[in-house]
């Protein structure tokens, strides 16, 4: 028992890491842009979104991290691994299409296929497999650490929403609401979660 504890708890660490300390939206500003498009779309569901978001880290970062150990025997690694990671959330996102498509038949699979894209192809999938293979992490920490970061993207999405909600009143000038005050509160959103790490604001 003793040695699957420690052998799970690289896996935790890391998740615990990406969904805090290294928050892809709040520390890294991987998926901003995105972000600010889920926070003012009420058509697309947060949850749904986040599953399908983490379904992908978690099924494309393994393949990253065996890709990896073969690229890093091949000349010019550095210059083919982010094509060749686009690749592997590629062929993430055509997994979990097919399997939407299996279980959910007819019933809401329309719907789900309709976000599964804005869940694949963004910086947070692209920028999560790249953290992971260019520190080495092994798989644990590469599994632990995908999910992590999916879990704090939906989580982000969830802060951002509900803070864009409460910003939307008369108290806020008008020339700063909408995308002026959601910016606004993410900058001041991303230096308190930035301090977490132990990082110092230097002037």
């Amino acid at each position: 028992m003793t040695e699957v504890l420690k052998a799970l708890g690289p896996f935790f660490f890391y998740a615990v890491v990406g969904i805090f300390a290294q928050n892809a939206v709040f520390t890294r500003a991987l998926g901003v842009s995105r972000l600010v498009k889920l926070a003012d779309d009420p058509e697309v569901d947060s949850l749904t979104f986040g599953v399908l978001l983490c379904s992908v880290q978690l099924i494309s970062a393994p393949m990253a991290y065996f890709v990896n150990l073969w690229l890093s025997e091949q000349p010019y690694s550095s210059y083919i691994r982010p094509l060749v990671l686009v690749l592997c959330s590629a062929v993430a996102f055509f997994i979990v299409l097919i399997l939407v498509v299996l279980f959910f038949r007819s019933s809401g699979a329309k719907d789900i296929v309709a976000v599964l894209p804005m869940a694949t192809f963004n910086t947070c999938i692209l920028g999560t497999l790249l953290i992971g293979t260019t520190r080495n992490f092994n798989l644990l920490q590469t599994m632990g650490f995908a999910l992590g970061s999916g879990v704090g993207y939906v989580l982000a999405v969830l802060v951002v929403r509900e803070g864009a909600r409460k910003l939307d009143n008369e108290d806020v000038p008008q020339t700063f609401r909408g995308l002026p005050v959601t910016l606004l509160y993410i900058g001041i959103l991303a230096l308190a979660i930035y301090g977490f790490t132990g990082h110092l604001i230097s002037f």
